[in-house]
């Protein structure tokens, strides 16, 4: 048995939150600095957390190898399970040409910028963010743009900003979801504090953008398209977010704010179109794709993503969850025979020399066990999309291997990067060094609210991943919000929603936004872009939440 110290350094707090700071330093100078690549910095990060846990924390070295076993297991499912399947699902559709017939179907509908802007970096971009992530939507959004004639630097940067409102939902809500593990705060109460958050971005940005783009008189031409752009999208987040879940906030919002845009394109027209005064109206006319598919090639083309959809919704309903998972009790027939088969798919074995042998200081034991749902899990609903989509697309099962093959070849540099970076996360918290950072954290008292959401703006930042920096900070973000009587569950949706602006700026996303439109080397161009609109929205955020942690506090679910 060992009993946790958070203050092992002369029994001092500050001297020992330093100590605590150290792998987060090192993990940003790493990233940011160092430009090591992200399974370097993870692994060695991990190693660096272990000896100071073991040395300055005084943690048994067994106890603290078993804790990162425990973590990387959690990172590799349901996490690595989640983003393999939805990239996966997402290369069959590019493979099989069918996501270019979806791609068509969108750019068609307008040949003015600013719509295209709307239809594509803010809606397609939620959607790739939603079903794919990590990378795929400001590559993709980007490269799109820049291809119908917009200039690569505003291509770019237009995708970085556009890539916001989505991301705390992202990669079927992964960010949100990885949270629930270190924290114990269901995903589910996260899910409904980030959706009452980040609606108000969502309404927001289709503005800002556009603003960004053409100017005041310009935007206002097309208002009426704006508000219904970005009001779609924001109620339909808030109604998933919030009776869902955190799985398809993403993909239903844009859905819905694609479709309704396209609706209220076929009655409504700018007085003019607008085009860069750096292009030409025939080369401009030229450049815009025009779909000539038909309406049954491009429902085709969707229906990947529409049964994804279906079977995210179905494995997120209470009972089905249960049966799946081997928790259900009631009678109904089938969900006892699903029930059956979930019991024995279902393994949470303690974690050998670490399970109930660990005391918090009140002495307390803590439970460590290995959460494996196998049936349960929602990558596993993903992957059965990818099934059906192989007869919907007509794919051959060669090729539906090879093709899983592939994404998990390109995924096991990233599926490495969070499993350390799970792992660092579950030492951070059972040698007690999360909990050290977040008791010198309470001393900002009041204003803590403030800059919780600038905590995960800086942990995006760094990491680029919304997912890295809710395992990095959000039991830091818990146990700092208990100590001066904030709600938990606001941290952390607030560690998420202020994490999304950070996106833009992170080393990682504008490499991939400058390689994607050919502006490589271009990079610190690009930050300077988009650095000025990612500090006003964290400020904007930062006031949001210190709202709802005082007179706004009814918001908090």
């Amino acid at each position: 048995m060992w009993k946790q110290d958070f203050t092992p350094i002369a029994d001092q707090l500050w001297l020992s939150a330093i100590v605590a700071l150290i792998p987060i330093l090192y993990f940003f100078w790493a990233l940011a600095v160092k430009r090591m690549k992200g399974h370097v910095a993870g692994l060695t990060t991990l190693l660096l957390a272990v000896v100071l846990a073991v040395i300055a924390y005084r943690m048994p070295a067994g106890k603290a190898v078993m804790s990162v076993t425990q973590g990387a297991v959690y990172g590799l499912l349901p996490i690595g399970w989640i983003i393999i399947t939805s990239v996966f699902l997402y290369k069959l559709t590019v493979k099989t040409g069918h996501f270019d017939i979806i791609r068509n179907s969108v750019v068609s509908l307008t040949e003015d910028r600013r719509l295209q802007a709307l239809l594509i970096a803010f809606s397609f971009g939620a959607f790739l963010e939603g079903a794919a992530g990590f990378g795929a939507p400001v590559a993709i959004s980007a490269a799109l743009l820049a291809g119908l004639g917009f200039n690569p630097l505003y291509a770019a940067g237009i995708c970085l900003i556009a890539n916001t409102a989505p991301v705390a939902f992202g990669a079927v809500g992964i960010p949100i979801i990885s949270m629930e593990g270190p924290t114990g705060v269901p995903a589910m109460e996260i899910s409904k504090m980030v959706g009452r958050q980040l609606p108000f971005l969502s309404v927001f940005i289709p503005f800002y953008l556009v603003l960004i783009m053409a100017g005041w008189k310009k935007t206002m031409e097309v208002l009426p398209a704006i508000i219904v752009s970005g009001v779609s999208f924001a109620l339909t987040q808030y109604f998933t977010s919030n009776f869902l879940g955190p799985e398809l906030p993403d993909i239903l919002s844009s859905l819905v704010s694609i479709v309704a845009l396209a609706v209220f394109l076929k009655y409504w027209k700018p007085k003019s179109t607008f085009r860069f005064a750096t292009e030409s109206e025939v080369a401009a006319a030229g450049q815009v794709a025009r779909a000539t598919q038909r309406g049954g090639e491009v429902f085709r083309a969707w229906s990947p993503f529409l049964v994804l959809t279906a079977l995210i919704s179905l494995w997120g309903i209470p009972q089905v969850k249960a049966a799946l998972t081997g928790h259900y009790e009631g009678t109904n027939g089938l969900l006892k025979l699903v029930n059956a088969i979930g019991v024995h798919l279902t393994f949470m074995p303690p974690v050998p020399g670490l399970n109930n042998q660990i005391l918090n200081p009140s002495g307390q034991p803590i439970a460590a066990v290995y959460k494996l749902e196998l049936l349960g899990a929602a990558g596993t609903a993903i992957l059965l999309a990818a099934v059906v989509t192989k007869f919907i697309i007509g794919i051959s099962w060669k090729e539906w291997a090879r093709t899983f093959v592939e994404t998990l070849n390109e995924l096991k540099f990233p599926i490495i990067t969070i499993a350390s970076v799970v792992g660092f996360a579950y030492i951070a918290n059972s040698s007690g060094m999360s909990t050290t950072l977040g008791m010198a954290l309470a001393k900002t008292g009041p204003l803590f609210p403030f800059f919780s959401p600038i905590l995960g703006w800086l942990g995006v930042f760094i990491t680029g991943s919304d997912t890295s920096s809710n395992l990095l900070f959000g039991n830091l973000q818990k146990v700092t919000a208990t100590s001066i009587g904030m709600d938990p569950v606001l941290a952390l949706a607030a560690n998420s929603s202020g994490g999304v602006v950070g996106k833009m700026i992170s080393p990682q996303s504008i490499a991939v936004a400058c390689a994607a439109v050919g502006l490589t080397g271009k990079e610190s161009d690009l930050f300077r872009f988009t650095i000025k609109h990612s500090v006003f929205l964290i400020i904007l955020i930062g006031v949001l939440v210190y709202l709802q942690s005082t007179v706004l506090s009814w918001m908090i679910p």
